[in-house]
């Protein structure tokens, strides 16, 4: 786990550790999210990356008689 200081300015710096393990790139954007009493910061990757990861993914499932219309 890694500590970081609040500037002045409100600023952090992801330390170099998690920059390379997140793979992240300087004008990267991120989402930076409160949930409860912390902040997560979740890397925006391109819509270009996302294809494929649904690969696989089962779709078949039963409905209900009143769900087709």
């Amino acid at each position: 786990m890694e500590t970081v200081t609040i500037s002045p300015k409100y600023q952090v710096v992801i330390p170099k550790s998690v920059r390379r393990q997140l793979r992240l790139v300087p004008g990267q954007k991120v989402q930076v999210i409160a949930f409860g009493d912390r902040i997560e910061f979740i890397p925006l990757k391109p819509a270009r990356e996302l294809r494929g990861m649904l690969r696989g993914l089962d779709t078949t499932f039963e409905r209900e008689r009143e769900d087709r219309a």
